[in-house]
Parts: structure tokens; C-alpha cells; sequence
């Protein structure tokens, strides 16, 4: 059976808010009266994000999910078709060759979906097979990863998996609530792909994905579909959760491909925020610059959901050897892929 071989990637990032003038110009009247809104704003590790819906243009937090939803599409055909055309040009690959499409979002629906639609548009085989990884949250590129690298290996196809979330369409109205303060400093918008190819002598083999799910903190995170668009709940009890379980699953990943943590080339650790990454790099006891690609993307990006592991990823470059991927989210649930030179 052929390696599953990730040969190339694509991104698509909309408009570029500025994180200071967001607060001035939007959130400090949203939250006025809340004194600790501001310190979170500036303690996110976010100077830039990206929004469909910029804040500074047009306030959505009264509008209807219904309206969001339709929004969602308008703005994720754009964005994931540019991504997914990029991955396909980076691995050398046309439309036509892909034999499953994988879609990851949280932040929107409708049927027909993107699969589909951006299938069509983009000139996919009409035989093509599909897959909608939803509402997973922040770390549904990792199993959406797996999925499409046992699509590969099993059948000796392409696939693409793309990942697309625009948070920005699910600003919340103003309430005096911490936690939607914290989501609000941290999620951006982004589309990003990967192609996944048999056999492939160049990229990087997925070889091993390994889950853990703490149920018994489902509560710590939460995105629930409400009349106003999607809410987060965010616990900041989440860091210490991730540290009770964040060395076991390395150790676990690394212990099945023959490896240790000191073989590890790159380390591309999705930023869900400041803590987060404090929290991987003590329990792993990694040193600072090993988190860089991930503090670089939180800076200049935020937190784009399941899209951000794949722009860390990208941010890595080449490096030459192992690299480890991980993210968390709702269940509280961790995923990590080991992806080795091909």
C-alpha cells in the first residue's frame, strides 16, 4: 500500500484588521464598563487578524444565524477556491486527479455545501468522492488529515483537504462575559489546504495520528448554535486540562514511528492562545524558539480554528526532518500527526 504524502499547500486569507484598531474603533464600546476586556484584547499574542466581516465596517451581532449562514457561503466560495487551487499548483496536480475532497469548518452550513459547490467550480471529476468534517472546532484539520490520508493509501488517489472557518460572522452581542471577551481578542478567518498524494517522493508521509478526549471537562469548551449566530464558551480552565494529557499523546505519537521528542524537527502547535503554547512547551519541555512558527501565526493571523495547524505547518517551511502537528478543542479533545520526510 502506498504512503500517504502531503505534496502541497494552499492558503486564502481575507481583509487584514489591525488588532489595536479593532479594539478603539469596535470592541471597547462593546465591552465599555468591562475593565478587563482591554488587558485580554492586548494579552492575545494577536497584533493582526482577518475578517470577512470586518467590525470596523459593519456590526453583525443582531443579525439572525440564517443571514450568517448565507454570508458564510457568499464569502467561503472565494477563499477556499483560492486555497484549494494553490495546493493543487504547489503539488503539480489539476483538478481532474483528485479522487476525495475533504471539507473542515465549524463556522458555517448549507446544502448544497463548499464540497460540492467548489467541486463543480473548480472543475473536480463528477465520480469525485466527498467528505464534510463539521463542527469539530479547532482541531478538525488533524482528523481530517487522517481521513484523507487512509483515502490515499487505500485507494492510490489524491485527495484535498481544505479547511475553512470565518469567525468573524459570529460576533456576539455585547454581554458582560469574560470568556466571550477572550474569543473575540483571538478568532480570525482563513481558508487553507493540503494535498495528500500516494507514493509521493518529495513532501511529508503522514505516519501517525494519534486522539485523546477528556469527557469529563466537556464542558470547558463549547460552540453552540444559537439564534445570533455561533457562540463560544471557553473555559480558562483549558490550559491545565491540555497539560494533564498533552505529554502522554507526544509520547504516544512519537513512541509508535521509533522517536523521540529530541528527533523532532518541527513543532506546529496550534496557538488557541498565549497559555496554550506556555502550557505545550513546559509540559514538553520544549524551548521557546521550537514554538515560534506557532507565536508568528497567533501574531499575524490569530486563531483561525481548524485552518490554523495548516498555516503553522506552512510556516515551518522545509525543516528537514520530523514534524509533529497537534491541536486541541471541544470534548476537551487533543490531536497530533507525525508527518515524516517522504
Amino acid at each position: 500500500m502506498s504512503a500517504a504524502v502531503v505534496t502541497g499547500a494552499g492558503a486564502a486569507l481575507p481583509t487584514t484588521i489591525d488588532q489595536d484598531a479593532v479594539w478603539d474603533g469596535f470592541f471597547a464600546g462593546h465591552y465599555a464598563g468591562l475593565r478587563a476586556a482591554r488587558r485580554i484584547f492586548s494579552s492575545s499574542g494577536v497584533r493582526r487578524r482577518h475578517a470577512v466581516a470586518n467590525p470596523l465596517d459593519e456590526d453583525l451581532s443582531t443579525w439572525g444565524t440564517g443571514a450568517r449562514m448565507q454570508r458564510y457561503v457568499q464569502e467561503a466560495l472565494p477563499l477556499g477556491k483560492q486555497a484549494v487551487a494553490g495546493a493543487l499548483d504547489a503539488a503539480g496536480l489539476a483538478p481532474g486527479d483528485v479522487g476525495l475532497f475533504a471539507v473542515a469548518t465549524c463556522t458555517g452550513y448549507a446544502t448544497p455545501g463548499l464540497d460540492i459547490r467548489l467541486a463543480n467550480d473548480l472543475g473536480m471529476p463528477a465520480g469525485l468522492q466527498r467528505l464534510l468534517v463539521g463542527h469539530m472546532g479547532c482541531y478538525a484539520a488533524i482528523p481530517g488529515l487522517a481521513a484523507v490520508a487512509d483515502f490515499v493509501t487505500a485507494r492510490s488517489r489524491p485527495a484535498v483537504l481544505l479547511c475553512c472557518e470565518l469567525t468573524s460572522l459570529h460576533v456576539q452581542p455585547a454581554q458582560a462575559d469574560l470568556e466571550q471577551v477572550v474569543a473575540h481578542a483571538l478568532f480570525s478567518d482563513a481558508a487553507a489546504a493540503v494535498v495528500v498524494q500516494p507514493g509521493a517522493r518529495r513532501g511529508r508521509r503522514v505516519a501517525g495520528i494519534v486522539a485523546r478526549t477528556d469527557a469529563s471537562t466537556a464542558d470547558h469548551m463549547t460552540w453552540d448554535v444559537t439564534d445570533l449566530g455561533f457562540r463560544m464558551g471557553l473555559s480558562p480552565r483549558v490550559p491545565d486540562v491540555l497539560s494533564r494529557h498533552v505529554g502522554d499523546v507526544v509520547d504516544e505519537l512519537l513512541t509508535g514511528v521509533g522517536l523521540r521528542s529530541e528527533d523532532v524537527a518541527g513543532w506546529a502547535v496550534h496557538p488557541g492562545g498565549p497559555r496554550i503554547l506556555d502550557v505545550v512547551r513546559d509540559e514538553l519541555g520544549l524551548a521557546e524558539t521550537q514554538l515560534a512558527a506557532s507565536r508568528r501565526v497567533l501574531a499575524e493571523h490569530g486563531n483561525c480554528s481548524s485552518a490554523t495547524v495548516l498555516l503553522v505547518l506552512d510556516e515551518l517551511g522545509d525543516v528537514d526532518g520530523p514534524v509533529v502537528a497537534m491541536a486541541f478543542g471541544p470534548g476537551l479533545t487533543l490531536y497530533a500527526a507525525v508527518l515524516l520526510p517522504a
